[in-house]
């Protein structure tokens, strides 16, 4: 079930190859390449995690793309969430390529455009399920498809080889109607000249069955809404607007008032109702300093972090630390969102803090729960509607690639045909067969503050032998030409020991530092570089044989 693998195949007509999405739970992006024209599907983000420190953002390493960027005909956008747009502020300053995609996820890109500063001049054309965009080696064909964000569009390449068919982020839900359903139809019509290969979401895949439907989930939310007395703060991700919709309604049938809290959410809702995504009576919305004019009763917040994602705010309101509410007793909370896997500790931390701050917590039932992403069902449907030659599972984690892959099987694929990609790898078609060839540069590139890419694996190492073990400096000021010390060793430490407890540890530092200086002061030539090096080898060597801790050691020599 891995697909075919052998050497790389220089006769390549077709080539699909991950920079992002596989083995991950978002930041997707996948070349496409046609003869000898490129096409990427997707351009998004990931939050980092938590051995990420201090890293704002991850973005997918486009070396590859940017060495054949001469090829790039376009960027085409399944749908304007972080995962699939958010890495376009960041990548669109090396490359020349037009960018394809609906009118709200168009919309999107030019604010998170205008958020960064990026004034390059850039083409954009809109495009909806009867579009159909004309390249020398294939045709661009789109289709609607359901999900937790209006006007998004799977994409299918026609080429002379059959289709190459990218279903976005999708779940089959038929009480989505108007700018959030989908068009089987469409998708029956793609079906019939041949999928060569499907590119699929995975990431429900593990969950059997069909997703809750969507009209449940309100009915759920407008029976909490009626029964609350206190406050009802909202967590969600700001581009879920679907659930966002949901809590305006049930707000406005409960009378009472919605602010929002978070700029990602706010902006993105602007963006959103400007172009008549949102469906909100007139005066329901409060701006956030106006939230406490009003009775608890008759309030609903609805809050994000500053990246948008769910659970930031509410840790700040948990702890009194935020600019403009705080949780207080009384206050019930909807965590209406699924973690990912690398947010469940952060969340169950938050869960704790949340009740400490006097606030009670309401997460959905069981049986009451939809995610945006089909189940297996789902996916089988989808499967079973395009009947791919070859298949590809993207969009999860490896697991869930798996366990897509096998419902792949289930509905009739050919196991060699099956192809479980980690990021880089190239699978390649020649006219007659598809294989798993060769690999290209792939990997993350991380955004800390304004720099891309300039925190590497070093950087992140310090920052976690920082975070676990602590600083220890030494300071010695010293006259070459007398070849004196003039002042110190003097030590100083951070995050490593109590300095009050540890004075006789200390103490033996300086000795140490001391002799070692005094030691190359004797030398005809004192080679900064090795007498730095042998304070730390001899120091950290001490101190790991007393403490059993391994901070970073950082000489600073002064000269006079």
């Amino acid at each position: 079930m891995n697909g075919a693998k052998q050497e790389a195949n220089t006769e390549a007509k077709v080539k699909i190859i991950p920079l992002g999405g596989v083995g991950e739970i978002a930041k997707n992006m996948y070349v496409v390449e046609v003869d000898d024209e490129m096409f990427i599907l997707d351009a998004g983000l990931m939050f980092p995690e938590d051995e990420m420190l201090g890293v704002d953002i991850v973005i997918p390493d486009i070396t590859y793309v940017q060495e054949n960027k001469h090829k790039l005909k376009g960027i085409f956008l399944s749908h304007g969430h972080e995962d699939s747009i958010g890495a376009i502020p960041y990548i669109v300053g090396s490359l020349n390529a037009p960018i394809y995609g609906s009118k709200l996820t168009l919309a999107l890109v030019k604010d998170r455009l205008r958020a960064k500063g990026v004034n390059k001049k850039i083409k954009f054309h809109t495009i909806n399920s009867q579009s159909r965009m004309k390249f020398k080696n294939a045709e661009m064909v789109f289709f609607e498809t359901s999900h937790s964000i209006p006007d998004s569009y799977g994409v299918s390449i026609e080429t002379k080889y059959g289709s190459i068919v990218y279903t976005g982020e999708f779940k089959f839900d038929q009480s989505l109607t108007g700018d959030y359903s989908y068009n089987m139809g469409k998708m029956y019509d793609i079906a019939k000249k041949d999928v060569l290969a499907l590119i699929s979401d995975s990431t429900e895949a593990e969950k059997r069955g069909y997703n809750t439907p969507e009209n449940v989930i309100e009915e759920h939310i407008l029976d909490g809404f009626a029964r609350a007395r206190g406050r009802i703060i909202v967590s969600c991700y700001a581009s879920n607007f679907v659930r966002i919709q949901q809590v305006l309604t049930n707000a406005a049938k409960n009378r009472r008032k919605v602010s929002f809290l978070g700029r990602t959410l706010e902006n993105s809702f602007k963006v959103a109702r400007n172009l008549g995504y949102f469906d909100i009576p007139e005066g329901l919305l409060v701006p956030s300093h106006e939230i406490e004019d009003y009775p608890d009763n008759e309030v609903v917040i609805i809050a994000t972090g500053s990246q948008g994602e769910p659970i930031e705010a509410l840790g700040t309101m948990s702890r009194g630390q935020h600019e403009v509410t705080n949780i207080k007793e009384g206050d019930i909370v909807y965590i209406l969102t699924t973690p990912s896997s690398n947010m469940e500790v952060v969340l169950y931390s938050t869960m704790n803090e949340l009740v400490k701050a006097g606030a009670e917590i309401a997460t959905p039932e069981q049986n009451i729960h939809a995610s945006g992403h089909g189940l297996s069902e789902e996916l089988k449907m989808m499967l079973n509607v395009m009947k791919p030659k070859h298949f590809i599972p993207v969009q999860g984690e490896f697991k869930m690639q798996i366990a897509h892959a096998k419902l792949a099987a289930e509905t009739g694929v050919a196991p060699e045909n099956i192809f479980l990609l980690e990021k880089g790898d190239v699978v390649s078609y020649d006219g007659k067969q598809m294989i798993s060839a060769n690999k290209v540069t792939a990997g993350n590139v991380l955004i800390d503050g304004s720099g891309v890419g300039d925190v590497g694996n070093i950087v992140l190492r310090d920052r976690r032998l920082l975070s676990e073990d602590g600083i220890f400096i030494a300071v010695v000021t010293i006259d070459p030409k007398k070849r004196q010390i003039m002042a110190g060793p003097e030590i100083q430490s951070r995050g490593f020991v109590y300095v009050k407890e540890s004075e006789d540890l200390l103490k033996e530092a300086e000795e140490r530092v001391h002799k070692i200086v005094l030691d190359a002061l004797d030398e005809k030539k004192i080679e900064w570089s090795t007498l730095k090096q042998s304070i730390r080898d001899d120091l950290g060597k001490h101190l790991y044989d007393s403490t059993k801790r391994r901070p970073m050691i950082i000489p600073i020599i002064s000269e006079i």
